[in-house]
């Protein structure tokens, strides 16, 4: 049997004051939709699949499949590498599994940076990682959070787009897989089987419905589950966490847990993946029993 998981909508606020939106949502670290922060972007009127394929069409680029790595095989390789323009074909055709992420605008496509301007809201963004998400008509992005635990600031174009949005005080329910940023592939977090994971029924998340133009605020170290109900891209500006802990936290991540993460699927393969999938659940369940335990008291 599926269910839902416990949502409320993301609240959508425009003509948000720069003092506003620090006090409101960036400070208390709180989700929100900003329809208007793109409106006077040349990326408003101009970003659409025929201006990537105009613009970008040439380049070769890593596409993603939304399958989890087996083996030995690298936790992020890509599936396969494609002209841009013959990629945007495929979606147009009807392709939604292959995805493109990551893609650095600044190294890549240097003259979209003149199509937007960051914008004033209270956070320093990194300026060197305006980057770029594509996928077709039913794609599917894995529950995860980012590495570098940034506050992200996702322009949304094209086809409309359901995120689904965990706040980080709930990943001992998330059956996050040890070593990662990912929660268990297994888990649909779409149709959840509150049988087999029963932790999500306790989950209280917030969805964000993105249109062209929307910009989305995810907040630092928020989980978020990605379909695109059309073809589309956004781009993501990224700033680096306010909290000192969390910023200590993005160093473990990158140094320590991407480092043992790779030499131990190097050197074990599946089995380390196979372990790794089987704690998710153990701890998880764990986390709940003791969760029930004390609300019981």
């Amino acid at each position: 049997m599926t269910h839902k998981i416990n949502t409320q909508p993301v609240p959508r606020c425009a003509g948000l004051s720069t003092e506003e939106f620090v006090g409101d949502y960036k400070d208390p670290q709180q989700p929100v939709i900003l329809p208007d922060l793109t409106r006077d972007w040349v990326a408003h009127e101009k970003w659409s699949l025929a201006y990537l394929k105009q613009v970008a069409g040439e380049q070769i680029v890593p596409v993603y499949s939304s399958l989890p790595a087996k083996g030995k095989q690298h936790q992020h390789a890509a599936e396969r590498h494609l002209r841009l323009a013959d990629y945007l074909d495929l979606l147009e055709a009807g392709e939604n599994d292959l995805r493109m992420f990551f893609y650095n605008l600044l190294e890549n496509v240097p003259r979209m940076l003149a199509d937007f301007d960051y914008p004033d809201l209270g956070m320093k963004f990194f300026r060197r990682l305006p980057v770029l998400f594509v996928g077709g008509r039913g794609a599917k992005v894995q529950m995860h959070y980012d590495i570098d635990l940034a506050n992200l600031v996702l322009c949304h174009f094209g086809g409309p787009k359901r995120v689904l949005l965990i706040p980080p005080e709930q990943t001992h329910l998330m059956y996050k897989v040890p070593f990662s940023f990912s929660a268990l592939h297994a888990v649909d977090f779409d149709q959840p089987d509150f049988e087999a994971y029963p932790a999500l029924a306790h989950l209280q998340g917030q969805v964000a419905h993105l249109q062209h133009g929307d910009a989305l605020f995810i907040p630092s170290g928020y989980w978020h589950f990605i379909e695109y109900q059309d073809i589309g891209f956004s781009m993501t500006l990224r700033s680096m966490p306010t909290r000192f802990q969390d910023r200590a936290t993005l160093l473990k991540n990158i140094f320590v847990t991407r480092t043992v993460e790779g030499v131990m699927r190097r050197v074990l393969g599946q089995r380390w993946n196979d372990r790794n999938e089987r704690l998710a659940v153990t701890h998880t369940h764990r986390a709940l029993a003791r969760q029930q335990a004390l609300f019981s008291k």
